[in-house]
Formats: C-alpha cells, structure tokens, sequence
C-alpha cells in the first residue's frame, strides 16, 4: 500500500483556490437582482453571474440582459433594446426597429398577465430623449416589467462605457437557475 504525500496536493489545491479567486474577480461579477424592473426575466432576490470581459470580444446584442453603471452608487440591470445608429418606436404594444416590426417573444408571458392595456406605451426616441436615432457609442435599455421600470426612457442613453457586463447565469434560486438570458 502506497503512502499519499500531502506534500504534494497542498500545493496544487493552494494554486486552483487562487486560480479561481482570479478568475471570478477578473472575469465574472456576483449581482443581486434588487427590484421589480425586469420582471419576468428576473425578479427580486435572484443571484447573477455577469460576464465582464465578453463586451471586450464582440458588440452587445440587440435584447442583451446587462448590468451597467447607473451612477457612482448603483448598479442597474436591463435590456437592450436599441444600439448605434437604430430609430426606435413603440406603437399600438409593438416595437419597431428602423421601421421594420420586432417580436420580444421575453414579453409573452407577462403581457398575458398584465391587466394594463398596452403593456408598453407608445413613444419614440424623438419623445423620450430628443434624438432621431441612438447615437454612436450609446445603448437605449429597458426593463422587462415595461409598467415598472426606470430606464432609458426616463434617464435617456447609456454609455457602452457604463457596461459591467451581460448576465449569463442567473443561478438563484435553484429552480430558477438558466444561461444565457438573451433573446
């Protein structure tokens, strides 16, 4: 019978606890979901893994799940809706991307729920923030909870610079654990 050295393990253990600590804080972020705003995707308590590095690899896509620096203090978490260049209108419960109709299949369920009729109000970018179009570097983000949520229609564009991440993992509670929270 072989003697196991724990000389040896120690240090291979000790190098895969810092491995992973780095890997975390570099490269994932912890978030608490605080509020009802992205509701139902996301509701009050759920813990989140935020990719923080993905946005230095490829552009943020249309319907994206992200988190964003609101201001100095906060956090929030929303979704895409409009990038660079788009023209966005919301009109009779539909949104309209460059003029061309767009389905937000992520909605379905809550606007069947929702006793408020439409589910989101007409505007347009004109309306909300003064502008044609998203300006260049800029993101136009809602919350999924269209009744209930402070976003780009109140506070107007955010900054690309303003990114955290996008959220890939919403892994609390249990039950509601699921990747990838996209289109």
């Amino acid at each position: 019978m072989k003697k196991f050295n724990y000389r040896r393990i120690i240090p291979v253990v000790f190098f895969a606890i810092v491995l992973a600590i780095i890997f975390r804080t570099v490269l994932f972020a912890s978030y608490v979901v605080d509020g009802e705003s992205m509701e139902p995707t996301l509701y009050d308590g759920n813990l989140l893994m935020v990719n923080k590095v993905i946005y230095d690899l490829k552009d943020v896509d249309r319907f994206d799940v992200i988190v964003f620096h609101a201001n100095k203090q906060d956090d929030y978490v929303k979704r895409v809706i409009g990038l660079p260049g788009d023209k966005i209108k919301y009109k009779n419960d539909k949104l309209y991307i460059n003029g061309e109709y767009v389905e937000e299949d992520f909605l379905d369920s809550f606007k069947d729920a929702s006793e408020k009729k439409p589910f989101t109000k007409d505007f347009s970018l004109m309306e909300t923030t003064g502008s044609s179009q998203v300006p260049h570097d800029k993101l136009f983000v809602m919350g999924d909870n269209r009744e209930n949520s402070l976003d780009s229609r109140a506070f107007g564009f955010i900054s690309v610079e303003q990114l955290v991440g996008k959220v890939d993992v919403k892994y609390w509670p249990l039950s509601q654990a699921s990747f990838s929270l996209g289109k």
